[in-house]
């Protein structure tokens, strides 16, 4: 897939205010800090796309992206991040379980690992929630220009490994980096093909 544009829409405080049409949407999601929003700048091939930030978990509301007028990205809050008041966490936990539960224009779910780490109990609770809610999701390791093409495998096999004490099949999985623009035809290609069945 090429992208030929892409232009922000709309910042949504719950799933009600988000664009009124039915363009199919690909959310993407992890924890703080991941590299998200520079991800989905290489993505788009777009700079200030999505704005990054030296301070963990800016986005506060649901960004919708629109993509060669045809599909939406959505950039979804990041979940876990332990400098915000027990009150915030609550509501944007609940703006996230509204809108990947309620959206029916929601297609795939783009999880966000950072593959420099162990597997962390917070994204794989993340994970296990979407399959029991019949969500479709991908996985996407992000940072992947910090680690040797060795470790990378390792680390992949590792969580894939961990995923499998509860999953009978395995989600797909792009290995990304930002910085090298690692993974952004993989994953351009995976939309691509899932809009085509549409």
């Amino acid at each position: 897939m090429e992208i030929k544009n892409s232009e922000f829409v709309v910042s949504s405080p719950v799933v009600s205010k988000c664009p009124d049409d039915n363009k199919p949407e690909y959310a993407f999601i992890g924890r703080s800090n991941v590299g998200k929003s520079s991800l989905i700048n290489m993505l788009c091939n777009h700079k200030g796309l999505a704005k990054t930030s030296a301070t963990p978990g800016k986005t506060l509301l649901i960004n919708h992206f629109i993509i060669n007028k045809e599909w939406y990205l959505v950039d979804l809050p990041g979940y876990g991040y332990a400098r915000r008041s027990k009150s915030v966490q609550q509501k944007l936990q609940q703006m996230i379980m509204s809108y990947i539960l309620q959206r029916e224009q929601l297609i795939n779910v783009f999880v966000l690992i950072d593959i420099r780490h162990e597997p962390q109990k917070i994204d794989v609770e993340f994970i296990d929630w979407l399959g029991q809610s019949n969500i479709p999701f991908s996985i996407v390791f992000t940072k992947a220009d910090k680690l040797t093409a060795s470790k990378i495998s390792s680390n992949v096999n590792s969580y894939l490994e961990k995923l499998k004490e509860t999953w009978e099949e395995l989600p797909p999985y792009f290995v990304t980096s930002s910085e090298k623009c690692i993974g952004r035809d993989e994953i351009l290609d995976y939309i691509e093909q899932i809009n085509k069945k549409l």
